[in-house]
């Protein structure tokens, strides 16, 4: 079970078509982590598998940044970080007592490794094929991610949304436990988790500016 991650990411990105006026410039936006949150489906494989459960993980702490001119969506740049010991097995499609040891386990040598590796951080390098659809902005967000101090390269497709002073990004991925170097968990070699686990966030952002402006009125 496992992951990560991301898991958006990790995902905010880059993004942020604002209404455009010829005095537009970068703007910097902070992750708002109480209105944000990753959510991790972890699916069961295997002969057997009808015997195992499937394992929902939410985030927990995270904080990044976004940098983006709203004429210049291109440069844009998203940096997000998530504790990996904040991860949280809700319990949901699983008995209540397997909990306590689907959540060690996670967080365990054998996954995680929390202790060793307690972040879980992306890193974006470009944002591709932009395009509108009615207020949303639809773009391809590629960048580097990072699990147990594992890099792979990635790209995220993304869906924003945007006002004066914040953003909202929406988005699903697929990623795979051993290209981060963690062996998915099994008993007797039968029932285990798949490898392959499904990301899907909700990340909201808020300009810096908007929020200073907002604490001197």
């Amino acid at each position: 079970m496992r992951f990560g991650w991301l898991v958006g990411s990790l995902a905010l990105g880059g993004l942020l078509f604002g209404p455009a006026d010829a005095q537009a410039e970068t703007r910097r936006y902070a992750l708002d982590a109480n209105a944000s949150q990753v959510v991790v489906h972890v699916g069961k494989a295997g002969l057997l598998s009808i015997a195992g459960h499937e394992h929902e993980v939410v985030s927990g702490s995270m904080h990044g940044t976004v940098s983006a001119d709203p004429e210049r969506i291109e440069q844009a740049s998203v940096d997000v970080w998530f504790d990996a010991g904040a991860l949280r097995v809700t319990g949901k499609g699983e008995p209540g007592a397997d909990v306590p040891s689907v959540q060690e386990n996670m967080l365990g040598p054998d996954v995680l490794d929390s202790a060793h590796h307690p972040g879980i951080h992306f890193v974006s390098t470009a944002v591709t094929a932009a395009r509108r659809d009615g207020d949303a902005v639809l773009f391809d967000l590629h960048g580097k991610l990072s699990i147990r101090s594992v890099t792979r390269e990635i790209t995220i497709p993304v869906r924003v949304t945007f006002d004066a002073d914040r953003l909202q990004a929406l988005g699903s991925t697929k990623l795979r436990q051993t290209d981060f170097g963690i062996k998915p968990i099994s008993k007797v070699g039968v029932v285990k988790v798949k490898d392959e686990l499904e990301v899907t966030w909700r990340l909201v952002a808020r300009s810096r500016q908007g929020s200073a402006a907002g604490a001197a009125k």
